[in-house]
């Protein structure tokens, strides 16, 4: 834990990159970040528990509130900032949330914009869920979203990326919405930019290797959630989709990639792991009861969950986010959850903040796709 403090902060301090951090979480795009470069001067966020584990693992420069009541403030920093980076709060763009562009949180994204206006760094980066690039329901409020953006004059684009594509175990879809000052006619080709950064992820399997048996050595806490079989299973061609058990927590496919970890991990939304498929390499049993019940599913009303099925740990979470292994989170099980549940995942923020860092320092080239509309 001391020699991951050590290395993040070391790192921190020899960086040159002036940044700053909105929504800052417990730190994952931050990690990323610092490890591509960025010398992370001021981070904020709302959660307690959330800026323990930031100042325990990162540093003491994060301040916890909100963020309209600093942004005032932050114009000392006019003209000193190369990047702002952050992930305004989501839920009220997801459709695992309310879907609502009213909620207060969905509000954040306006909070964002100025602090753009007020600092006006050389270049930002914007995270959020995929519904707010991709639904027709949004697309208001993306153009607006460009369009201030595009008026401070920055050229400004968004893409969507899935986190398996840039070294993290996890098909996690999210946008980002990413400007530099100047030339704001003209949009950055974003996929093109990133094509060099991209790196095929290990499986859940191979990434988890590096932690002990649950509940012991490095991977102690576990979650006593109970895991229970639906009488009523909706059937998908997969055994990892559908609905074969109670609650929205489905088995990890060890061989392949785990699904988007929610915030809301701790209870039954957190995902089944298969111990006997994953230590011992014998068949996951959720294929074989897929295909039992594919044959005659009224079995969903005789079958037992066999105990060798358990929910994922706050260090598989971590894993699987690309946190470092000594990462330590503060609070609750449930809030440790949440905070991971949360952040970007540190080998994706590493590779989009790479990406523009080496823009900032002449490294790369700006590659434009056209001009905005």
């Amino acid at each position: 834990m001391l020699r991951c403090m050590r290395t993040i902060k070391k790192t921190l301090i020899q960086n040159s990159i002036n940044t700053l951090s909105l929504f800052s979480g417990a730190g994952g795009l931050d990690i990323g970040a610092i490890q591509a470069g960025a010398k992370i001067i001021w981070a904020n966020d709302m959660m307690k528990d959330a800026c323990d584990s930031y100042s325990t693992n990162i540093g003491e420069h994060i301040y916890q509130g909100d963020i309209n009541s600093y942004i005032s403030s932050l114009g000392q920093y006019k003209g000193n900032i190369d990047l702002v980076i952050g992930g305004p709060p989501c839920q009220g763009f997801s459709i695992a949330g309310k879907m609502d562009e009213d909620d207060e949180r969905s509000k954040l994204i306006w909070s964002y914009v100025k602090v753009l206006e007020t600092v006006m760094p050389k270049a930002f980066i914007m995270e959020n869920v995929k519904a707010l690039g991709t639904l027709e329901r949004w697309s208001s409020i993306r153009c607006k979203l460009l369009n201030k953006i595009q008026a401070l004059g920055y050229s400004v684009n968004f893409c969507i990326l899935n986190a398996s594509d840039y070294d993290v175990p996890q098909a996690r879809e999210r946008i980002f919405v990413i400007g530099f000052k100047g030339n704001n006619f003209a949009n950055p080709n974003l996929e093109v930019m990133l094509q060099p950064y991209k790196r095929k992820a290990k499986t859940v399997r191979e990434s988890l290797k590096v932690l002990d048996k649950a509940g012991t050595g490095n991977n102690i806490s576990t979650c006593n959630a109970k895991i229970t079989l639906t009488n009523n299973p909706v059937l998908r061609k997969s055994a990892y989709a559908g609905m074969l058990f109670n609650g929205l927590g489905r088995p990890l496919k060890l061989d392949g990639y785990s699904a988007t970890l929610p915030a809301s991990m701790g209870g039954n939304k957190t995902p089944i792991i298969d111990e006997q498929a994953l230590y011992c390499n014998s068949r996951p049993w959720v294929e074989a009861y897929h295909e039992r019940l594919q044959n005659d599913i009224t079995i969903a009303q005789k079958e037992v969950v066999p105990n060798f099925l358990r929910r994922l740990t706050i260090d598989e979470a971590r894993i699987i986010q690309t946190f470092p292994l000594e990462y330590r989170f503060l609070g609750s099980q449930s809030s440790q959850y949440t905070q991971i549940g949360n952040a970007v995942p540190c080998n994706l923020a590493k590779a989009v903040c790479s990406m523009v860092i080496d823009v900032l320092k002449g490294h790369s080239p700006i590659i434009y796709s056209g001009l905005f509309n």
